[in-house]
């Protein structure tokens, strides 16, 4: 079992001061843009009431396409999330302060996605705007037990969803959107810094209920995107374009945070329920790199059997 409550609230007091830093080193790093000045606005043109959306008029890979949509969903489910990491860490002090920059952050990814995806109509807006009502209307989000569960997640969580962006930019034959993605991809990074060198300090002050919080959380791990219409279509789709599958997720997150950061394969001192949760977290990210491996493999033969 992991620790109770107290102890949960008492760790967070001692991170407190961690998380002080963090936000100032945050702040001073943090660079003002404005979504408006990414748009390309002279591309743009009325709609007409009933018009129907036409998937034809942009060239577009419905990957990509899919990506976007969770990308822009997600962003809109923002509400939901704040809640959850402000009822984790609490509303006072560098906690409520960091939650509440971090939302205003985020609220500017929605804004510059959906101008940008109904500027250059790559997606359907009708179909967007009933998912986003769905999504909205049922405000499901990971919603962990624990804080030290919650500082696992949202670390690996905005470099995933980091990644997520960056890969969607690249594939995108737009300038306009890949600078877009980009900006977008920054902001996710810096987040993810802020939680990961919060993990680095939960981990030295107790490595064995995080270590525990790790295991479970990579257990069950999954990318943003829970309520959203179709979501299970959309990421099989996001994997098979190369975006998001099992091999980034171990090269490109678990292996740089849990091995090369965090350095759990090498924690001592750990009870013996950290040290067999620590025995299951290299096992299992053995088994999702193989899964990477194979699922990769599939992905090329069937790109190499489809006629071009």
């Amino acid at each position: 079992m992991l620790a109770a409550d107290t102890d949960q609230t008492a760790l967070l007091a001692q991170l407190e001061p961690v998380a002080a830093e963090l936000l100032d080193k945050h702040l001073s790093t943090a660079k003002e843009w404005f979504p408006h000045e990414l748009v390309p606005w002279s591309r743009g043109r009325d709609f007409h009431p009933d018009q129907e959306w036409d998937p034809a008029e942009v060239d577009l890979d419905p990957a990509v396409r899919s990506s976007l949509f969770v990308n822009l969903l997600t962003e809109d489910n923002l509400p939901y999330y704040f809640r959850t990491i402000e009822t984790t860490f609490g509303a006072d002090s560098a906690w409520g302060t960091w939650v509440r920059r971090w939302t205003a952050e985020e609220g500017r990814h929605s804004i510059v996605l959906r101008d940008y995806l109904t500027v250059t109509r790559m997606i359907d807006p009708v179909a967007l705007e009933r998912a986003r009502m769905l999504q909205v209307s049922g405000g499901q989000v990971p919603n962990p037990d624990y804080a030290t569960d919650g500082i696992v997640y949202v670390t690996l969580q905005e470099l995933a969803t980091r990644i997520a962006h960056h890969n969607t930019g690249k594939l995108l034959d737009d300038r306009a959107g890949y600078e877009i993605m980009k900006r977008v991809a920054a902001d996710e990074n810096r987040h993810h810094l802020f939680y990961r060198d919060l993990g680095a300090a939960a981990l030295a002050i107790d490595p064995s209920t995080m270590m525990i919080s790790i295991e479970r959380q990579v257990r069950e791990f999954e990318m943003p995107g829970t309520g959203i219409v179709d979501f299970e279509a959309h990421a099989h789709a996001i994997a098979r374009a190369g975006i998001y599958d099992f091999s980034v997720h171990h090269d490109s997150v678990l292996v740089p945070v849990l091995l090369h950061q965090w350095k759990v394969d090498s924690l001592e001192g750990l009870t013996p329920e950290a040290e067999a949760a620590r025995e299951k977290l290299l096992t299992r990210m053995a088994r999702i790199a193989r899964a990477g491996r194979r699922f990769a493999a599939r992905r090329d033969e069937d790109k190499a059997a489809t006629p071009v």
